[in-house]
């Protein structure tokens, strides 16, 4: 069996005011249950970064389209997009293509709450397939193919 890992880390400075103001602000603006979803995504940003900073000092051409291809995918970059464009992300970039986050978006879902509460109680399909995770990262193709099933449907 895979040896399960941490898929964040905690920031270095525990009380660090204007970090704990701007993960409030995220959390409440998102919708979030709790902190580790924004650390989360920052790890996620942080591996993305660190990849696109060791393309660039390599100057993998190939490394570099598959890199963008993929986060293109993700709908975070365009297709013509570079290396200087990854660097330039932001956690919210990251945050905005949360199943939730499209879910309120697209005005399937009153409030972010109430996205997450589809999500978690199983009303909500893409291909018609259940996903049940709000923290699911939607794919560009699979954005239009979402469907919410509200009541006894």
């Amino acid at each position: 069996m895979k040896k399960q890992r941490k898929k964040y880390e905690r920031p270095l400075k525990k009380w660090d005011k204007a970090r704990i103001e701007r993960e409030r602000k995220l959390l409440k603006d998102f919708g979030l249950r709790r902190k580790k979803e924004i650390w989360r995504a920052e790890a996620l940003l942080r591996k993305y970064r660190r990849m696109a900073r060791e393309l660039a000092a390599k100057r993998d051409k190939e490394k570099e389209k598959l890199l963008i291809k993929k986060l293109a995918k993700l709908g975070l970059l365009n297709e013509n997009a570079s290396l200087s464009d990854v660097l330039s992300l932001t956690v919210e970039n990251i945050l905005e293509r949360r199943l939730q986050t499209i879910l309120t978006r697209k005005g399937l879902a009153n409030t972010p709450k109430q996205a997450r509460q589809f999500i978690v109680h199983g009303h909500v399909k893409i291909n018609n397939k259940k996903i049940s995770y709000p923290s699911y990262l939607v794919a560009k193709e699979e954005e239009n193919k979402i469907t919410v099933q509200k009541g006894g449907e």
